[in-house]
């Protein structure tokens, strides 16, 4: 038997994130190595190839696992809600994630470029985390960039 649960997030700035209007928050994850993250890849498959595989390739080494749902709107809500402690993807476009990113500064979590500034609509690389592992996000990045 196949059961379809339907789900709404939504958030409005300065009165939280929300699950099917209950409210929700990022995990409490404290550490990489116990975090499960997710990514996905850009459209242009051979630009950056080499950089993507080696990024995902160390973070999967510092981590529980590594997930591609195939969605960065989808990846921020996990990550808004607790299911994903992090989050990184690049080559985005802003209707890839204006939404997720107000939901996941709603419920707590932190989203930058990979620069580590704050996100902003033109930014096109980003980090989201739950606050508690994002220095360990960048710093993977960062030094595999």
């Amino acid at each position: 038997m196949l059961v379809i649960k339907y789900e709404l997030y939504s958030a409005i700035k300065n009165f939280g994130a929300y699950l099917n209007k209950k409210k929700i928050r990022v995990s409490t994850v404290k550490k990489l190595t116990t975090a499960l993250v997710a990514t996905g890849f850009p459209y242009e498959v051979q630009e950056n190839f080499f950089l993507n595989m080696k990024i995902f390739q160390n973070m999967y080494k510092n981590t529980q696992g590594v997930r591609r749902a195939g969605s960065a709107a989808l990846d921020l809500c996990y990550v808004a809600c607790g299911r994903l402690d992090g989050f990184w993807e690049f080559e985005l476009n802003p209707w890839d994630i204006a939404a997720g990113a107000l939901i996941v500064k709603e419920a707590g979590g932190l989203i930058t470029n990979t620069e580590n500034n704050p996100y902003c609509l033109e930014d096109k690389h980003i980090i989201a985390s739950n606050q508690l592992i994002h220095s360990e996000i960048y710093k993977i990045i960062s030094t595999t960039s």
